[in-house]
Formats: C-alpha cells, sequence, structure tokens
C-alpha cells in the first residue's frame, strides 16, 4: 500500500512536472532513469515506480501529441475548406471583372452592342464619309459658282448684245419706216 501510495505522489508530481513549461523532455527523463539505476552482471536494474513513472509520463506524451495532430489535422481541414471557398470566390470575382470589363469595353449603339474599338472605327469612318462629302460638295459648289458666275457674264454680254442688236434693229425699222413714208409721199405726189 505504500507503494502504491508512493508511485501515485511520483506519478502527480511526474504529471506536474512534465506541464511545466521548463520539463525535461522524455529522453531527459530515460537518461535519468539510466543513471539513477544499478547494476548487476552487466544489467541495469530499474526502479519499477520509476520505470512504471516514465511509462505512464510517455504514454500521456504521446497522448497529447495524437490530441495535438487530430486538432492540427482539423485545423488543416478547416483551412483548406476555407481556401478551396477563397478559391471559388476568386474564380467568382475573376468571372465578374471579365464581365465588367466586357460591358465596359461595349457600347450600345440603336440597339446593337459594340466594342469600342469598333465604335470608334465605325464613327470615325462616318465622319471621314461626311467630311469627304462635305469637300466634294464644296469643290462642285465652286465649279458651279464658277460656271454660273461665266454664265452670268455671258448672259450680261447677250444681252448687251440684243440690247446693242434691239436698238440697231428699231433704228433701221425706224428709218426704213421713214423711207416707206418718204416713198408713200412721193408716191402720193406724183399720183395727184
Amino acid at each position: 500500500m505504500k507503494n502504491i501510495l508512493f508511485a501515485f505522489i511520483l506519478l502527480t508530481a511526474t504529471v506536474t512536472v512534465a506541464q511545466t513549461p521548463g520539463e525535461a523532455t522524455i529522453a531527459e527523463k530515460f537518461q535519468e532513469l539510466i543513471t539513477s539505476s544499478n547494476n548487476f552482471k552487466g544489467y541495469k536494474v530499474v526502479d519499477t515506480d520509476q520505470l512504471t513513472t516514465l511509462q505512464e509520463l510517455t504514454s500521456n506524451r504521446i497522448i497529447e501529441l495524437k490530441e495535438e495532430i487530430g486538432s492540427s489535422k482539423e485545423a488543416l481541414k478547416s483551412r483548406d475548406a476555407k481556401i478551396a471557398t477563397l478559391e471559388a470566390e476568386l474564380e467568382n470575382l475573376k468571372e465578374q471583372l471579365a464581365t465588367l470589363s466586357a460591358e465596359k469595353d461595349e457600347i450600345a449603339v440603336l440597339g446593337m452592342s459594340l466594342s469600342k474599338a469598333t465604335y470608334n472605327t465605325l464613327m470615325w469612318s462616318i465622319v471621314g464619309v461626311l467630311v469627304l462629302a462635305l469637300a466634294l460638295f464644296v469643290v462642285r459648289f465652286k465649279k458651279s459658282h464658277i460656271h454660273t458666275a461665266e454664265a452670268r457674264k455671258n448672259l450680261a454680254e447677250v444681252e448687251k448684245e440684243f440690247d446693242a442688236y434691239r436698238a440697231k434693229s428699231l433704228e433701221k425699222e425706224q428709218r426704213l419706216g421713214r423711207l416707206l413714208q418718204d416713198e408713200k409721199n412721193k408716191q402720193l405726189k406724183v399720183a395727184k
């Protein structure tokens, strides 16, 4: 009974010592047991109480390590699940970013979605065609204006010539009319 009581006190003291931060390692405890044991005919004689205490200490440490390994595995599983969740969320965010980038790069024109590059090309093409049409219109207008000015000048010359011709014709007609009247008058005088 004394041995059991002594072993229990020793075990409690050993477990208490094993739980303190400055505890000796299991290897140190084995070394202490070997050095404190007696030699008998080349063999070491070990105190069974100390050996039992060391066995319990070792078993307790193995249990603690298994619990640490189990909790580490749980923490690892939890982290793996969290990483998988974050990777899925990252993929979702990448897809949203791609969608937003595509939407940002598109412009709706007349109900059609066009990329900004296509829109810019289309708009500058339309502007270029309009500028070209304007330049063509201006050139044709200038040519037409030149032809119109020339036609007006020719018309003015023709009108002057026509007025001169009319004046000459009128003058000629008046002269011929006088001549005719003179002849008529001569004829009347002769007939009388």
